[in-house]
């Protein structure tokens, strides 16, 4: 007879594994080239319906170079990982671990909008300690604001999580 086991709270979640919350893969927003590609594209202010006027003179000029940019860090750059336990820097396509930061390490987190960044709606992310220390950063975010919130909501949720337990082995 087949054994049945209770079911966990969350599913595909455990308490003592890291399990992958979500990945995120920086805009060319992350780079000198896509910053500049960002300043110029919002360089001239006049608006034709909603779309700017350098928009539609340098974007279809400087679209094959954005593009190469954009493939280059699909393949050859970070990809940022937000796991239940940690933010970790990996490599895109080997996936080798560059750096890691604990969710329980990170007090605050900054978003600076760099020049050019803000074309593409993007931004970085600044991993701070208590002390204001810069922990780890994650340049050229996509929509920055809402990945802050995704790991500020995990870290708490780490926090919590690990003074259960430790409530839970004290009883025992």
């Amino acid at each position: 007879m087949a054994t049945m086991t209770a079911p966990q709270p969350i599913s595909g979640v455990s308490a003592g594994r890291e399990t992958v919350i979500e990945d995120v893969f920086p805009s060319i927003s992350a780079s000198g080239l896509g910053r500049f590609l960002g300043q110029l594209m919002d360089s001239i202010p006049v608006s034709i319906n909603g779309i700017r006027f350098s928009q539609v003179l340098f974007g279809p000029v400087v679209a094959p170079l954005a593009l190469v940019g954009y493939l280059q860090f699909k393949v050859t750059g970070p990809v940022y990982l937000l796991t239940n336990r940690s933010v970790q820097t990996l490599t895109a396509l080997s996936r080798n671990l560059i750096q890691t930061v604990a969710l329980s390490d990170i007090d605050n987190i900054e978003i600076r909008v760099l020049p050019g960044q803000a074309f593409y709606q993007a931004g970085d992310l600044l991993l701070l300690n208590a002390r204001g220390d810069v922990l780890m950063t994650l340049a050229g975010i996509p929509r920055p604001a809402r990945f802050r919130q995704v790991i500020l909501d995990a870290r708490e949720a780490r926090i919590r999580s690990d003074h259960s337990l430790g409530v839970i082995r004290s009883r025992g």
